[in-house]
């Protein structure tokens, strides 16, 4: 049998796509074979729905989910959040864990995203703490939804990796008494990131304090963090944006520490 956008469990599932949906339910969708392959190594596949043809190209795939559900090409494209979609889209749990939770981990590095606004951004925030070895991913205060379509892409599986929080943006004081020092990101920081990784400052446990390119960090983070840090800029370049930004920093500690 062959689902349409008709369908009541595929109409069902589109309303995931909204966030009112995905937090009365629990649930998002990840697209593609890339998350669903993490959605599925994770355990947090409710449903599957597929093309036959894209259950033919990704068989693997669909041997492991708890139920697959063909749909036709129409019911797909209006599951999916892409212009090309993949043929593959998955409900799935949602996976994030409470602030303390994941500090009681004892996480030698952290990535705070405060009031982040771009989908876009964020997911690749989280891809590459996760690259960079960072046991959490906090998005404080009105951030943009982890499980937005846009910021599950970019995160490229990455959020099925690390703990991803939901918090208020009172976060310094509990970041600290889990022993990590606590740097705020700002282009007018008073320490420079290179001096700091010179001086083995990024050796200790760290969150990294990012926030939005339009409005920064907010006042209440920045006065409360042990240091304001910018990055330093050698060429004509005004400023970073966010994700590159929060890369250099990830990637100096994740250096130092190692």
């Amino acid at each position: 049998m062959t689902f349409t956008s008709r369908t009541p469990r595929v109409v069902a599932a589109r309303k995931l796509q909204r966030r009112r949906d995905r937090d009365q339910s629990g649930r998002f969708l990840a697209e593609g074979p890339q998350a669903v392959r993490e959605a599925l190594a994770s355990g947090v596949v409710v449903e599957l729905f597929a093309t036959a043809d894209a259950i033919e190209k990704h068989a693997d795939l669909a041997a492991h989910a708890p139920v697959v559900s063909v749909v036709d090409d129409e019911a797909l494209a209006g599951l999916a959040d892409t212009v090309q979609p993949q043929g593959l889209v998955a409900v799935c749990e949602q996976v994030d864990v409470s602030l303390t939770d994941a500090l009681a981990k004892r996480p030698r590095l952290v990535a705070v995203v405060a009031e982040i606004r771009d989908p876009g951004n964020a997911g690749t925030v989280l891809r590459t703490a996760d690259a960079a070895g960072a046991g959490a991913v906090i998005f404080a205060g009105d951030a943009v939804d982890p499980y937005n379509g846009k910021c599950v892409r970019a995160s490229a599986g990455s959020l099925f990796h690390v703990d991803v929080v939901r918090t208020p943006l009172d976060v310094v004081t509990p970041l600290r008494e889990a022993g990590l020092q606590v740097l705020a990101t700002s282009g007018y920081g008073a320490d420079d990131l290179d001096t700091l990784a010179d001086d083995g400052v990024l050796r200790q446990p760290t969150a990294w304090l990012f926030g939005s390119e339009a409005h920064g960090l907010p006042d209440d983070l920045l006065d409360g963090a042990d240091r304001q840090v910018r990055v330093p800029i050698y060429g004509g370049a005004e400023s970073l944006n966010l994700a590159a930004a929060a890369a250099v920093c990830l990637y100096s500690s994740a250096r130092a520490q190692r």
